[in-house]
């Protein structure tokens, strides 16, 4: 019974390790055909170096903004503060009508 129970548990895992290695090799071969050819220039083109040039592009692009949002920030606080203040003045102006025309 042991016999069998050991021979079982080789044949299992064969099988593992063989469909392992079906899947490793169906994942290489998509992403082969995805990255184009390695190391050169090729006829087919390679989806993820276009993919790394569009996020350096817009890195390069977009790198300039960092000092100018918080810049912006600043200015959008002082904007806040003193929209805050306007509507304290236009609450108490509403209170003060209110007031004179019931009294």
């Amino acid at each position: 019974m042991i016999e069998l129970l050991t021979v079982l548990t080789a044949l299992a895992v064969l099988i593992l390790f063989a469909a392992l290695a079906l899947f490793l090799i169906r994942i290489v071969a998509v992403l082969n055909s995805i990255s184009g050819e390695p190391g050169g220039y090729s006829s087919r083109e390679s989806y993820v170096g276009k993919i790394a040039f569009g996020v350096r592009a817009i890195e390069m692009q977009t790198s300039h903004l960092g000092p100018e949002v918080t810049q912006l920030n600043a200015g959008l606080s002082a904007a806040a503060d003193g929209l805050r203040s306007i509507d304290g003045h236009l609450v108490r102006t509403i209170e003060n009508v209110v007031r004179q025309e019931a009294g």
